[in-house]
Formats: structure tokens, sequence, C-alpha cells
């Protein structure tokens, strides 16, 4: 593909996120049916008009352009998620149009410094995502506020597309295969749907304790990385992002909040060096001996951390910290399950096949692991019910949740990890964000 056709593919990218203005007259079924006669209109009329001009060389050998596809279903799964929300969809529209297409445009007419942990990526891209994506998102989410009863505050209008251009412009970043019409719109999405829940009221009452805490937060998680660094189980890059995460979750759920974080830390660190002489013969120990690195922390904790925030600033603090509370367990109990079952499985089944595989195959459970994961879901929610962050009723689903995202977590790594559609750290994520999602749902459906 010559860099000509590639700049007049971003430039139609970017021209199709235009009718993203509709939404503000359309009905969620109006748009819905729009945008399923986009993808017809993509896959059967397209390529019969010329469109074939802009493929790229892999869709050409696929014989079906991917990303071409991929952005009206996108677009499709945004109207449909928030049918309600019409100016959530028209953001993460425009942030995916504008953003991701002036970050293709920007990185390859300026060049400069590739970002170190994708050298495909430039800053100058990354840079390019953040501001004009921030500023497609801020005008769709204001122009669509009028389809939304009660309208959206200013500041949610103005500040939450900020918030998801960065999130959207850093999944961008993250080197693994996933198509950029999905994981940007992803997201996005996920950050201005958070961004929803928080309101004015609750910030204000939020000022006054999050500043008493902060200094004591940021002191006390700056000692604990350094000792982590200094004991060998978290890496450079590991301490400072695990520092980070934990102001962040003492600031929003105070010492309650950290000593769960606390608790899952050390689950995940001791059970690491379990077996350890048995996972390196087998050549399935964790890298830099051990060593969480700054990916690790962001997987298996980002979510606990934006649901801690959600806590702090919006009326919906009990659900919330059930998200919390899955969350950590989840990505506690996943690494509890992994590394006693690398360290004593006997055996291991390829999941969703269940046929027989090598210790640590992508996507491979043990009965040893699955039994370990499930006393440390149960072990680390008894300790959130202790702590009082949840109600006792809310632990047999979180336990299940932790699991079942386990579980989805395995099968997705069985079948995308091997290709790099998906890479370890996204898996993680993807788990603790299902245990979050189920735990709200089983909750409610107990409440």
């Amino acid at each position: 593909m010559t860099a000509r056709t590639e700049y007049a593919r971003q430039l139609v990218h970017m021209a199709m996120g235009g009718f993203a203005l509709a939404l503000r007259y359309l009905t969620w079924w109006q748009a819905a049916l729009l945008a399923g006669g986009a993808i017809a209109f993509n896959l059967f009329v397209l390529p019969r008009v010329g469109g074939t001009y802009l493929y790229r060389s892999s869709e050409f050998a696929r014989g079906f352009p991917a990303g071409i596809l991929l952005y009206p279903i996108s677009v499709l799964m945004l109207i449909l998620v928030f049918p309600s929300r019409l100016d959530i969809a028209a953001a993460a529209w425009a942030i995916l149009a504008v953003g991701d297409g002036m970050s293709t445009i920007v990185g390859r007419a300026a060049g400069g410094r590739p970002i170190p942990w994708n050298r495909e990526k430039t800053w100058a891209g990354s840079i390019a995502f953040v501001v004009f994506g921030s500023i497609a998102g801020v005008a769709l989410a204001w122009w669509c506020r009028i389809a939304v009863n009660p309208a959206p505050s200013m500041w949610f209008w103005l500040a939450a597309p900020i918030a998801a251009a960065l999130c959207a412009a850093a999944a961008e970043t993250i080197p693994v295969r996933l198509d950029d019409n999905v994981s940007v719109p992803v997201a996005a999405a996920a950050v201005l749907w958070m961004a929803s829940y928080i309101t004015e009221d609750a910030v204000r009452a939020a000022i006054g304790p999050l500043a008493a805490r902060l200094p004591f937060a940021l002191g006390l998680n700056i000692v604990v990385a350094l000792a982590g660094y200094r004991g060998r189980t978290v890496s450079q890059s590991g301490a400072i992002c695990g520092a980070i995460i934990g102001a962040i979750i003492f600031a929003s759920t105070g010492w309650r909040g950290w000593t769960l974080l606390l608790a899952t830390f050390l689950a995940a660190a001791t059970t690491s060096r379990l077996g350890i002489r048995r996972k390196t013969l087998l050549g399935i120990a964790e890298e830099r001996g051990g060593r969480r690195g700054a990916g690790n922390a962001i997987a298996n904790t980002g979510v606990a951390a934006a649901a801690a925030i959600i806590a702090l600033l919006s009326p919906a603090t009990p659900t919330a910290l059930v998200a919390f509370v899955a969350a950590l367990t989840a990505g506690g109990s996943d690494t509890v399950a992994s590394e006693i079952g690398k360290a004593w499985g006997r055996q291991a089944y390829l999941v969703p096949t269940f046929r027989d595989v090598p210790p640590g195959t992508s996507g491979a459970v043990s009965l040893e692991g699955t039994a370990a994961g499930l006393i440390g879901a149960f072990v680390l929610g008894s300790i959130a019910v202790l702590l009082q962050l949840i109600q006792p009723n809310a632990l047999v689903p979180i336990v299940l949740a932790a699991t079942i995202g386990a579980f989805a977590e395995s099968a997705l790594g069985a079948t995308l990890e091997a290709p790099g559609i998906l890479n370890n750290d996204l898996l993680n994520f993807l788990n603790t964000a299902i245990a979050a999602l189920l735990a709200i749902w089983l909750t409610g459906l107990l409440a």
C-alpha cells in the first residue's frame, strides 16, 4: 500500500466520523439500522465501486477488508450498548475517526522518536491522536448532549472525552495485532461510560477526604514500591506504576481498599516464587525472575483503580466497591491459579477443548491450579468482607465472577494469544474487567 493510498484511506476514515453528527437527531434503532447498512455497503458495494483502492496489502491477501468492516461494526456496537447515551457513542466514534486517523497521518508525515514499547508507533502520532481526538470527542459530546435526557453536565462533555482520548491513544500503542477499530472505541467508550457516573456533588464532597489522604498515600506507596523493587518482586517500571496505582486506591478507598490491594500483591508475589526451580527448568517461569512490570500492574489492578475512583466520585459507591473487590480478587486469584498450576500441576488442559497440553501453554488450566484459584478468590473476597468493603452476600458472586473471568481469559488466550491479537497483559486486564462486570450483575440479581 503506497503512502498516498494510506493517506486517502485515513481521510475517508475521518470523513465517516461526520455521520456521528446525525446521532443528535436519530433514535438508537434508526442509528443501528444505518450502521448495519454501512456494514453491508462496505462488504458488498464498496469493492464494486473502486473501494479496493483503499485496501491494504494484507486485506488483498485475506480476501476481505478487515479494518474497513470493523469500523462500522464497532459503531453499531457502540449504538447497541449505549442506546440511551448516544452522546457516548458519538464521542467514542469521533475519537476513533479523527484521533486514530490523525495519528496515522501525523505519525507518517512527522516521523520522530518511536514509542519504546511499540516501535511501530511514534510520540508525534500519539500526541496528534490525543489532541485531535480530544477536540473531536468534545465537539461530538457537546453536539449530541441534547439527545440525552437529562442532558449531561458541562464537565462531562468537556472533560470526559479528553480522558477518553488519552486512554484510547494509550490502547493504540499496545504492541498486539488487535485492530485499532476495535481497541480504540472500546477504550474510549469505557472511559466515557465510567465518567458518566461521576457527579459534581460527589466530586465536591470528595475534595476534603482526598486532600487529607493523598500526601500519606503517596508517601506510603513510594516506600512500599521501593521495598518491592529491592526485594526483586517488581521491576523499576512496575515499582513506579504500582506506586501510582496504590496511591490512587488508598486516596479513593482509604486503608481498607489499600490493604486488599496489598494482600493481592503478596499473594501474587509469593506464589510466583513457589516451585521456581521446576518452572525455570520447564521454561515457564515469569520473566525478569518473577519481577512484575508496569504492564502487569496495569493489567491486574487498572480496572480496580478505575472502580476505586468511581467509588469516590459518584453516588454508586457500593456498586463500584463490588467491582473494585471483584477486579482485585480476579487478578490475584488468577495469578495464584497460574503459578500453583505451573509449580505443581500434574496435567494441563487447554480451554475450551480441554485436550492435554504442556504446562505453561497459553489458555491451559490444571486441577491443582483451578483449586488454588478458587481458594485464593474465596480468601481475598473474605478479606474484603472483613474489611467491610463489601457486604457478606456479595462474597459468592465475586468468587463466581472471578472464576468465570479466569476461564474466559484462558479461552481467549488459547485462541487469540498465539496469533498476536492479544498478549498476556491484555488477557489479564480482560479477566479483571469481565469479573468486575459479572460481579455487579450477579450481586444485582441477588439483591
